[in-house]
């Protein structure tokens, strides 16, 4: 059976040489007779995997020393309570308020403590198309931290600046962008990502702590929300999702020895999303609503001049081997999602079926 073209939003497609490497390793991994679903996380083979991949994950992304990687169930959304309970505790904090996750995050905050949103990008309908300029943010310069989200999946908005917020941590969820480009991780307090995006399968987040923030909790903060525990017990509080590390650390591989680093996944991902914006705008038939100056990367949302076609559109693009390009229910039309482990040969089939699509219905 041949592999189709997913642009699923998340989970999303992983590379195909770690799905092959890890079926060669799924009933014996490198001689140990288990598969590394069998393994014991505390053992000396599983120990092994574990201190690699965060090797790799921190050469990847040049992570400080005085920085902690942790390694959380939970999924990101888990993030949006640890984060107030972890750094709140009775103050103050700026939120972003730009889409759908960064909605959620604010609502979570709320139950711990006070939340200013600094900014609020949502027009007279409440959709969510440009992002604030940089000059607009209302920051509060005792605010215990500002949460930001880099990219809105849903809505496909990204921002193209890095919020300014002198000394006050600043905090991002990259669920989307980790690893498609490089980052300076030191103008961060804390950046935390959910797995299935482009870093491996659902049931992961990573989440990267300056050192300094890990003695802030409150003391509500359920223990295994507690960054400080986490981080003394390097991730192993309690079983970890083993197997969704096991295969993020072959991803880190993939990107380290395959791809040839963070810099030279950037270019590929810009040349796709080049193209695919190309093809929308040069088109009559096909339309994307956000400020072309926030754009995603990863998250091309776009529109048919007659929505009646939608149904059809998806049924033959699914019959063309390209799948899950609905879009989200509260946006409508399509989205295509084109995370590191979409290839360029993805985006070229799809490029090459909305214009056969605009010309045999336009």
């Amino acid at each position: 059976m041949s592999r189709v073209y997913n642009f699923s939003a998340g989970p999303a497609m992983l590379p195909q040489a770690v799905i092959e490497r890890a079926r060669e390793e799924l009933l014996d991994w490198q001689g140990s007779g288990m598969s590394v679903m069998e393994m014991s996380h505390r053992g000396k083979e599983y120990m092994s995997i574990a201190a690699q991949a965060e090797a790799d994950l921190r050469a990847l992304l040049a992570v400080p020393d005085h920085y902690k990687v942790l390694f959380l169930q939970g999924g990101a959304s888990t993030q949006f309570a640890a984060i107030p309970l972890n750094l709140l505790a009775g103050g103050r904090a700026d939120y972003l308020r730009t889409g759908s996750w960064s909605k959620k995050a604010i609502a979570e905050a709320k139950r711990y403590g006070e939340v200013h949103v600094a900014a609020d990008s949502a027009d007279a309908n409440g959709k969510f198309t440009t992002l604030p300029a940089a000059e607009s943010l209302q920051l509060r310069g005792d605010a215990s931290y500002l949460h930001y989200t880099l990219n809105e999946t849903i809505e496909g908005v990204e921002f193209p600046y890095l919020p300014d917020s002198g000394s006050v941590p600043l905090i991002a969820d990259m669920s989307s962008t980790i690893l498609s480009r490089p980052i300076d991780v030191s103008r961060f307090g804390m950046i935390y990502a959910g797995a299935q995006k482009n870093i491996g399968p659902a049931g992961l987040t990573v989440a990267i702590i300056r050192d300094d923030l890990l003695d802030r909790a409150s003391e509500i903060t359920p223990t295994m929300l507690n960054w400080r525990v986490q981080a003394e017990n390097e991730s192993m509080y309690n079983t970890p999702p083993t197997y969704a590390w096991y295969l993020a650390g072959l991803v880190f591989q993939w990107l380290r020895n395959e791809v040839g680093g963070l810099a030279a996944m950037a270019e590929i991902n810009q040349r796709k999303a080049a193209k695919l914006y190309a093809a929308i705008d040069g088109s009559d038939f096909y339309a994307n609503p956000v400020e072309p100056t926030c754009r995603s990367w990863m998250n091309v949302p776009f529109t048919l001049a007659n929505p009646d076609l939608d149904a059809t559109f998806l049924a033959e693009a699914k019959q063309a081997g390209l799948v899950t390009l609905k879009g989200h229910r509260s946006v409508g039309g399509m989205r295509a999602s084109i995370y590191n482990a979409m290839p360029e040969s993805g985006i070229d089939a799809l490029v090459d079926f909305m214009a056969d699509f605009a010309t045999r219905n336009g």
